[in-house]
């Protein structure tokens, strides 16, 4: 599972680099389709992330663990800070972010990955090692449609789209039905049924959109929040 985790992300991170370097300084100060975040704030986004958690590897193969930020405050500094740079700089920063860290999960070893993980010091928002591969490949791909820029949900594969339904399910009050399959996904009594492809639902569940392509019944579409 680790290894066919890994190919894929080397794989969506080929796929948004290629995406990233295609972007003129224009387009990588227009907005995403994230709040109040321009294309390149989201670039610098996947750069830093790439970075904090080939941070986070290493250290655990050093033995030095670390934790994935110092603060959110400098976190979102960061993101703030890097977003204004030149659009080479952007662009150097997400490639080397994400080869080292390809190269760091690459050199995790099977009894580091249940090594237990701080996103900031002290903070009870806790991973695990072996999660690193996953989460990456979630920030990848949905911050990727998030740039709108010619990749979208659509463009998903089903093996991950699927993937993000199963983690995210339980982020709304609804059962989940999966279009032209017998794929669901029970949610509380009484709560309504969602219906539609995987990638229209896992869209919904990471709280983007209005639910686009889906159909609710014996109730009204849920709200789910923004992740």
């Amino acid at each position: 599972m680790h290894d066919t985790t890994l190919a894929s992300l080397q794989e969506s991170s080929r796929r948004l680099v290629r995406t990233v370097d295609g972007l003129s300084d224009a387009q990588l100060a227009a907005p995403s389709l994230l709040p109040d975040w321009t294309r390149a704030h989201v670039v610098a986004h996947l750069a830093l992330n790439a970075e904090a958690l080939d941070a986070v590897v290493r250290g655990l193969l050093a033995d030095e663990p670390v934790p994935m930020y110092p603060s959110t405050e400098a976190r979102d500094q960061d993101i703030a800070d890097l977003a204004g740079e030149r659009s080479s700089v952007l662009r150097e920063r997400l490639l080397g972010g994400v080869a080292e860290l390809g190269d760091a999960l690459a050199a995790l070893p099977e009894d580091l990955r249940d090594a237990v993980v701080e996103r900031t010091p002290g903070s009870d928002r806790t991973f695990l090692a072996g999660e690193v591969a996953v989460m990456r490949l979630r920030e990848v791909e949905i911050h990727h449609a998030d740039l709108d820029a010619g990749y979208g949900r659509a463009d998903w594969a089903p093996e991950f789209a699927g993937l993000l339904v199963e983690q995210l399910a339980g982020r709304a009050r609804a059962t989940l039905e999966e279009t032209g399959s017998d794929r669901t996904w029970p949610g509380p009594a009484g709560a309504p049924t969602v219906r539609g492809t995987l990638p229209d639902l896992g869209w919904w569940l990471s709280g983007r959109g209005t639910g686009e392509g889906l159909t609710a019944r014996d109730g009204d579409l849920p709200a789910v929040a923004a992740w």
